[in-house]
Order: C-alpha cells, then sequence, then structure tokens
C-alpha cells in the first residue's frame, strides 16, 4: 500500500480538497429570509452539535455572496436533500434568489420552507464563530418537519452527488 503526504498550504489548495472530498457528507439547502427576500444556499458542511439545547451548526463560504444574509439571518432553515432532489440541490448551489421553480411556504418565523426535503430543521440563530475562509453558525433547532417516506439521502463524496448503497 503506497501512501503519500503532504503539508496543507495555499500552493495546495486542490489536494487538501480531494484529500476532504474523500469524506462522504449529506446534502442540505439552507434558507433564510433575506432583506431582498428568500435566499438559499446548498452546502454540505452541516453536522448535529447537541441534543441538549438542540443545536446544529452549517459553515457558509466567507467569499459566498449569501454569506452576510446567512449570518445576519435570525432564523434558517436546513433542508436534508434526499436522492430524488438533486436538481433541486444543484439550482440552489448556483442561484440563491430563484425560488420560482420549487414549491414552498413560510414558516411561521417567516423563512421558505422548500416542500421536496427529507428533512427540515428550522432554526433560530444561536451563535457564529469564526472559521479561517468560513464561518460557523450554529443553529437552536426550534421545530422539525420530516417526510412520512424518509428514502435514502443525497450524498456528496469527492466532487460528486450520488447516494448510499448496501
Amino acid at each position: 500500500m503506497t501512501q503519500t503526504s503532504f503539508i496543507p498550504g495555499p500552493d495546495m489548495h486542490r489536494e487538501m480538497r480531494a484529500a476532504l472530498g474523500c469524506f462522504a457528507t449529506g446534502v442540505v439547502v439552507i434558507t433564510t429570509q433575506s432583506a431582498r427576500g428568500p435566499l438559499a444556499i446548498t452546502a454540505n458542511s452541516f453536522t448535529s452539535v447537541s441534543l441538549e439545547p438542540p443545536l446544529v451548526l452549517w459553515c457558509p463560504a466567507v467569499q459566498s455572496k449569501r454569506h452576510d444574509a446567512f449570518v445576519a439571518a435570525q432564523h434558517f432553515s436546513i433542508h436534508v436533500m434526499g436522492e430524488s432532489d438533486l436538481d433541486t440541490a444543484l439550482h440552489f448551489a448556483r442561484s440563491g434568489e430563484v425560488f420560482d421553480q420549487h414549491d414552498w411556504s413560510a414558516t411561521a418565523e417567516g423563512v421558505p420552507a422548500l416542500d421536496q426535503a427529507l428533512v427540515r430543521l428550522d432554526c433560530r440563530h444561536f451563535a457564529a464563530h469564526p472559521g479561517g475562509d468560513h464561518t460557523i453558525l450554529v443553529g437552536e433547532v426550534l421545530r422539525v418537519s420530516q417526510r412520512a417516506d424518509l428514502g435514502t439521502g443525497l450524498i456528496f463524496h469527492q466532487g460528486q452527488y450520488g447516494r448510499f448503497s448496501d
């Protein structure tokens, strides 16, 4: 078995991204209401933090044009995407302000809630921490909504979308 190693640095971003890409993650779409209207972003930097209180986190890139609106948001919803939701995830990865192709309604807090998600976590801003070229946003989960048929989650691995298989 051959193994290589490197020291992360500015000239090793591609190699670092490839190494981190070996860790398969789920795909989420986060929504909020911004000063300009509904806003969404696709992410794979999402994880649970605590059950008591119920906390989750996700990390928007500082360079994203959507970053500041999400950091300032008092409420946001995290939608766990199913394998059948690939088009939605790709759409909101490219365009965060165009909701006319996706069915949604507003939560009690006024946040866009997409109809096609396996699970939706409605959150209140709990904390924000600097995290290098990202911001670590922690949300307190106020409400969980889920489909009766949970189906299979959408996975992101080595730069590609897919699904878990037995």
